[in-house]
């Protein structure tokens, strides 16, 4: 695992060939036998945080459109929401740039602790849609293209912040624990919207009312048929959220795929 000073040899997608001590932090530049440099990780990084970037502010753009047409503030929330669904993905950068670091289990732990906490927040997004129809002063259409942007875009963060974590884990434990962790992460996050979108709970009562808030989940998992509801969610939404990520994902390997034989060439 790459560290400070000198990087150990290292192969990566058919390339060998120590990663530059000079780049920054976090960059996870490939170098080829011949000493040409691709595709670093910060450039890569910088582009997929520039583009959720554009694409929350693309969000409160059309929310702030609403307010200005409507003359009222509604569905405010949203902004927060969106807030929230940046948290976890903040928070994997943290880590992934720690184990870099070499940090040890007492900085990686707490990180990845706040990551798992806020990730329901991202794709909890989705589930605004409920709001749906619920007023009538401004155009339906419009309503669906802004309920469909924050909740695409919560999704996004959501799922970069696993596959940022899951590339952490793999470096240190390897694949398999890497796609455990992703399936494990994606029911936890669809139980935490149900517990958010049911039963009102939210991410920061872990430390404001720990107490109830583990009565709850405790009754849920030790007699789950008792809540046909919260089964039903939690299924539905890891079966949705498992299918959207592997499609990412495989859609990412592509991208890998071409930019190793473009190299080639």
């Amino acid at each position: 695992m790459p560290g400070t000073g000198t990087r150990p040899e290292r192969t990566v997608s058919g390339f060998s060939g120590p990663a530059r001590a000079d780049t920054p932090s976090g960059a996870d530049t490939l170098v080829r036998a011949d000493g040409a440099t691709l595709f670093p990780m910060s450039d890569r990084r910088a582009f997929a945080l520039f583009s959720l970037a554009l694409a929350s502010a693309l969000c409160l753009g059309a929310l702030v459109a609403r307010w200005l047409y409507t003359d009222s503030a509604a569905y405010g929330f949203m902004s927060w929401n969106l807030f929230l669904a940046w948290i976890p993905l903040i928070a994997a950068v943290a880590v992934y740039d720690a184990q870099r670091r070499r940090a040890g289990p007492w900085t990686l732990l707490p990180l990845a602790a706040v990551w798992l906490v806020f990730l329901p927040n991202a794709p909890y997004l989705l589930t605004d849609f409920v709001h749906l129809g619920s007023r009538d002063d401004a155009p339906v259409w419009f309503d669906i293209v802004l309920f469909g942007s924050f909740a695409w875009t919560g999704t996004l963060l959501g799922f970069l912040s696993i596959f940022v974590m899951q590339g952490v884990v793999r470096r240190a434990a390897g694949s398999l624990w890497s796609w455990l962790l992703v399936g494990a992460s994606l029911a936890a996050s669809s139980f935490g919207i149900y517990l958010g979108r049911s039963l009102g709970w939210n991410s920061w009562d872990v430390v404001v009312q720990p107490g109830a808030l583990l009565e709850d989940i405790w009754a849920r998992l030790a007699d789950p048929l008792a809540y046909p509801r919260g089964v039903g969610m939690t299924l539905a939404l890891t079966a949705v959220l498992s299918t959207g990520y592997l499609t990412l994902y495989a859609f990412a390997q592509l991208g890998a795929a071409e930019r190793f034989d473009t190299s080639r060439r």
